[in-house]
């Protein structure tokens, strides 16, 4: 393919990616993950040939299109494109980059918009899910300015309001794919949790660190990943998702006391380098493990009173809060809402040129 193809370049939350329309893509997945690979320039760890970051949250696909669903305005394929190896999955939800696929879809007129405030139901493919999303249009028109504000990204922009009525077990089936809410693997009690995204949660203090350390400390922490790894290959196939060899889940998150007023301090691999912060999809489900009975984070966390709480999980630069509604009756735990706040930002649009020669 020598024609550039359309494409829009977007900061969705604290994760940038490229956002297609399906109809730009090729049909067949294998086709269609090929040039993905050839835009973003992987494998390559600087992905020097592609417009991807060499990072995970910087080599990440939306792939939109309009929808005939009931109810469902648009719909959302989140593509995974992996730095240095020549993987392009589909295992995951992206909650973040979830943030600008409503922008995206009232500017490439898949919906109108409303004056004021839209909301959409944006079906989310990977999950058999819907997220209802509410972006800021005043006079019909897609902002990006405004007083929002989140941790992990300079400077404020127009709101967008992400609620998960429907995330409790999107990927492995349920909420506790386990069956329970604390497992032992490897000697160490672990929850295998989806609430939107499956995360493998356990103390810090278990596996030898503080929970406090900085990315890069983590990152080059050989003996700490190789641990991780091992946990999270067991972990795969008890949570219903096989062999996660290949694939970018479960994530692992380390949990520890807050320390900056929040709920509970984390560090997330995805999965085999440290997050910057946290995923949003992840945020809720380790928010959501914060108050089940027994999990390793139970104990370290600090729960707001009330029937809907807001829950601050602590990350490497800064917090993301989640709004959660849960009740539990004879250890049996019902999520009626998870929301979240986010920002987004359009940075280009026009076309990207893949490697003719791969």
């Amino acid at each position: 393919m020598t024609e550039g193809i359309p494409c829009t370049w977007m900061r969705g939350g604290t994760s940038k990616g490229a956002y297609f329309l399906k109809q730009d893509l090729p049909d067949d997945a294998d086709q269609r993950d090929a040039l993905l690979l050839s835009i973003m320039g992987s494998p390559d760890p600087r992905q020097i040939d592609g417009i991807g970051g060499a990072d995970p949250l910087t080599s990440k696909v939306a792939v939109v299109s309009g929808s005939e669903r009931p109810g469902v305005d648009v719909e959302y394929l989140f593509l995974q494109v992996f730095v240095d190896q020549a993987i392009v999955t589909d295992k995951q939800n992206c909650g973040n980059i979830l943030a600008g696929v409503g922008p995206f879809a009232v500017e490439n007129r898949l919906v109108p918009a409303c004056d004021g405030d839209t909301e959409l139901a944006i079906y989310m493919v990977n999950s058999d899910q819907v997220a209802m999303v509410t972006i800021q249009t005043p006079g019909g028109v897609v902002t990006y300015r405004g007083d929002a504000r989140i941790d992990g990204v300079p400077g404020t922009g127009s709101s967008v309001l992400e609620n998960f009525p429907e995330a409790s077990g999107s990927t492995c089936g349920a909420l506790l794919p386990t069956g329970r809410s604390i497992d032992v693997i490897d000697g160490v009690e672990v929850t295998c949790i989806d609430n939107g995204m499956p995360v493998v949660v356990l103390r810090a203090a278990d596996i030898g660190i503080s929970g406090y350390e900085s990315r890069e400390e983590l990152d080059a922490n050989t003996n700490l990943k190789k641990k991780l790894e091992s946990i999270r290959l067991r972990a795969g196939p008890l949570m219903k998702l096989g062999d996660v060899k290949e694939q970018s889940v479960p994530k692992m998150t380390l949990v520890a006391a807050p320390r900056h007023g929040g709920a509970i301090t984390t560090r997330t691999f995805i999965p085999h380098r440290c997050h910057a912060s946290i995923g949003v999809l992840g945020a809720v489900s380790v928010a959501t493990a914060c108050m089940l009975p027994d999990s390793p984070a139970t104990a370290l966390s600090h729960i707001p009173e009330g029937a809907e709480k807001l829950i601050s999980v602590e990350h490497p630069i800064g917090e993301t809060s989640v709004v959660m509604h849960v009740t539990i009756d004879q250890r049996n735990i019902k999520v009626h809402k998870a929301a979240i706040l986010r920002t987004a930002r359009k940075l280009f649009s026009g076309y990207v040129f893949p490697n003719v020669s791969t």
